[in-house]
């Protein structure tokens, strides 16, 4: 392992992200109990992002969507999310690769996740498969409903933060 090394921050931000990953999971197996609501902000600019065309207009760079109430076909795979909801009236499908979460958050449970830059082995893994959720979302049925998505608010964030500093021996 001669000019190697464990790349930590990648680990954990890969971590992390799986816990996001878990949570959708969840909700799309039994739905989200209780209180329990999502802000997700995905970066919409990041690889394999699939967005409608109005949407990315309106947010070039990011966009925060509400999984609480009214949304709809929930899909979880191993890197990416995929949810239908209603955006002034017109029901719009958004798929993300996870590693174009910029923040996750479950504010009855007060959790939060910042990820400050994207994992580069994770958007190279992203980028599989987009052409074929870009040719999907755009083949498929836009459904009417009276749902409004709204974009979150603050909230308390936890952010894992690399490379600030080392700190010294013994510590």
């Amino acid at each position: 392992m001669t000019g190697e090394s464990i790349d930590y921050e990648s680990l954990v931000r890969s971590a992390l992200r799986g816990v996001a990953r878990a949570a959708l999971a969840r909700a799309a197996e039994s739905g989200l109990p209780g209180e329990h609501h999502f802000y997700i902000a995905i970066r919409t600019g990041a690889p394999g992002v699939v967005v409608p065309k109005r949407l990315r207009d309106r947010f070039p760079r990011e966009m925060t969507i509400v999984l609480q109430h009214q949304f709809r076909d929930l899909e979880v795979t191993e890197d990416r999310f995929a949810v239908t909801l209603s955006f002034g009236g017109r029901s719009e499908r958004i798929s993300a690769p996870f590693a174009a979460i910029a923040s996750f958050a479950d504010p009855s449970a007060q959790f939060a996740l910042r990820f400050e830059k994207p994992d580069p082995a994770e958007e190279e893994g992203a980028k599989e498969g987009a052409a074929e959720e870009a040719k999907a979302a755009a083949a498929a049925p836009v459904e009417r409903d009276g749902a409004e998505s709204a974009a979150a608010d603050g909230g308390t964030v936890v952010a894992v933060d690399f490379g600030r500093g080392k700190r010294g021996r013994g510590r």
